[in-house]
């Protein structure tokens, strides 16, 4: 058995060419000066409450071996049979900028993301709501994968080459992701909307359907783990309608190699999709 990764590594941002732009980015993204103003600027003025109303939201999730990555001290991964969950988002941004903006913000661009997790809970707490741990992260903009990485501990989105997310009215649609020579991890799920509940083993662990979906679609805190070895920790308000979530059935190719590497069969994944939910990012503090 391989020794557990550390997620820091995974933190590194690179740029997807290899121009001097590219070459020069990732330095002044870690910048270890900027880092350290940042930190002490936001503890005199924290950062603004985020707002986004966000649509097409896919979830597929899958059961994997918990030795992949430590988790943060004070928490501990939920484990059902030896695995625990993971889950792959996708989803469009509506508006993505500060709430304070108000009627502003419809000048907000819409970005693309995709958030790669797993699930804790609290030592002190293990019954207490999830908490996601992020794994990888992506968005398509430039612009707000520098933002994210320059004013945030917590979340270090990858620039992909190509990013499409596309659900049709039929409820079909396909997840793209192409790092390039970047950062960004790849993936292709092609799904089609499916009838009946969810697979009888997830149902199983959690004691229900309805327990299933709260549990993965339902949270309101993730942690990362920075580049220098550091844990953060973002508090967010996604107020996600469970009666809502429409089942989807992954079909087609399937191409992850992250998961692959993980021994993990892609066609066995969960989805499911919520067409809108709105979205908030209230704080973020390192732990």
């Amino acid at each position: 058995m391989t020794a557990p990764e550390d997620l820091a590594p995974s933190a590194i941002y690179r740029h997807p060419s290899d121009s001097l732009f590219g070459r020069v980015l990732p330095r002044l993204l870690h910048a270890p000066q900027w880092t350290r103003l940042r930190r002490a600027l936001s503890r005199r003025w924290p950062m603004p409450v985020l707002a986004s109303d966000v649509r097409e939201v896919v979830y597929v999730s899958w059961w994997v071996d918990v030795r992949h990555a430590p988790p943060p001290p004070g928490h501990h991964y939920v484990v059902h049979e030896g695995r625990t969950p993971y889950t792959i988002l996708s989803y469009h941004h509506g508006r993505f900028g500060p709430r304070a903006a108000g009627p502003l913000r419809a000048l907000m661009p819409s970005p693309r993301q995709s958030n790669w997790r797993w699930y804790l809970r609290r030592d002190d707490a293990p019954q207490g709501a999830p908490v996601v741990l992020f794994d990888r992260n992506v968005m398509d903009q430039l612009a707000f994968v520098a933002g994210a990485r320059a004013f945030s501990d917590a979340m270090q989105p990858h620039l992909p080459t190509r990013f499409e997310h596309e659900v049709g009215a039929d409820g079909g649609g396909h997840t793209l992701i192409e790092g390039g020579q970047g950062s960004a991890p790849g993936l292709h799920l092609q799904w089609r909307a499916a009838e009946g509940p969810a697979a009888d083993a997830w149902t199983a662990a959690f004691g229900g359907r309805d327990a299933l979906l709260r549990f993965l679609a339902c949270q309101d805190e993730a942690i990362a783990r920075t580049c220098e070895q550091r844990w953060a920790s973002a508090r967010i308000d996604l107020p996600v309608d469970i009666a809502r979530l429409q089942p989807l059935q992954l079909q087609g190719e399937q191409n992850c190699p992250r998961l692959q590497a993980m021994g993990v069969d892609l066609a066995e994944g969960l989805a499911f999709r919520l067409p809108t939910v709105p979205f908030r990012v209230v704080s973020e503090r390192l732990l």
